[in-house]
């Protein structure tokens, strides 16, 4: 990869769950800052199991994860306040209990990111809340709502809020966008391509979705049974695909086929 700092990596990692085979198998991508990274592949590729390594959830069975050239310890806060993720399912994400505004301060409270007395805490916290209501665009008295008051595309919105509270470095989305419908998904794709570009964040994707990658992501990883077949830009692997997986990829995407025939 080309331009910015190395944020986060994976280095000849490899991963089996105990008794079973591996799922991962020699797999190296490294996130750069600015540069969006996608990671696609069939269902069972191994492509959320790379991002739970990535997030510090598991550890690798062989290799090695780092974050800022050091290996990774998950419990570090300031790993855990420059990498956030953002999960498949909107409803389940959230908990229904709670109101918007503690859904979405939760980070600032687990990182300690709040100080002084108890007033100014929690005024600290309304205002951080708002701001991030206000970046993935839903109005600032969204904060004394409920999850369920909400539609799919608006709680995965907030569930990106949460995400970013916290002024993160890197959001790592586990096909952020499956669960909602095609209207409602190109808006949280553009949403998330505004934050990269605002926020100075850094956007890894796990998907299937190539039309997502094209528009989101300048770097592209391809998984094929728990090994990374081909990466590099996304224009150069979705546009000249190397692989032949990448090709069968491509090919069972009409639009995308037709398009990628047409550069």
């Amino acid at each position: 990869m080309t331009g910015g700092t190395e944020v986060l990596a994976a280095r000849e990692v490899g991963y089996a769950y105990r008794g079973g085979p591996p799922v991962l198998r020699d797999v190296s991508v490294a996130v750069t800052a600015g540069r969006n990274l996608a990671l696609v592949g069939e269902s069972g590729a191994g492509k959320t199991t790379l991002l739970r390594l990535l997030l510090g959830l598991a550890r690798p069975t062989a290799g090695e994860v780092l974050f800022d050239g050091a290996q990774l310890a998950p419990r570090d806060r300031a790993f855990r306040r420059a990498v956030q993720p953002v999960f498949q399912d909107p409803y389940s994400s959230l908990d229904p209990r709670q109101r918007v505004g503690r859904i979405v301060s939760e980070p600032l409270r687990s990182l300690g990111l709040l100080s002084g007395s108890r007033a100014d805490r929690r005024e600290e916290a309304a205002g951080r809340v708002a701001e991030a209501l206000r970046s993935v665009e839903l109005p600032a008295d969204a904060a004394r709502r409920y999850p369920h008051e909400f539609s799919g595309g608006q709680r995965q919105r907030i569930a990106i809020a949460r995400a970013i509270v916290c002024r993160p470095r890197v959001l790592l989305a586990d096909e952020p966008v499956s669960a909602l419908d095609v209207s409602t998904r190109a808006r949280v794709v553009e949403l998330l391509a505004g934050l990269a570009d605002g926020h100075g964040l850094t956007v890894v994707v796990v998907s299937h979705d190539l039309s997502l990658v094209a528009a989101l992501c300048a770097e592209t990883a391809v998984i094929e049974r728990g090994r990374v077949v081909e990466q590099g830009a996304t224009a150069d692997v979705l546009g000249s695909p190397a692989h032949p997986y990448t090709r069968r990829l491509i090919a069972s995407v009409p639009r995308l086929s037709h398009a990628t025939r047409l550069r």
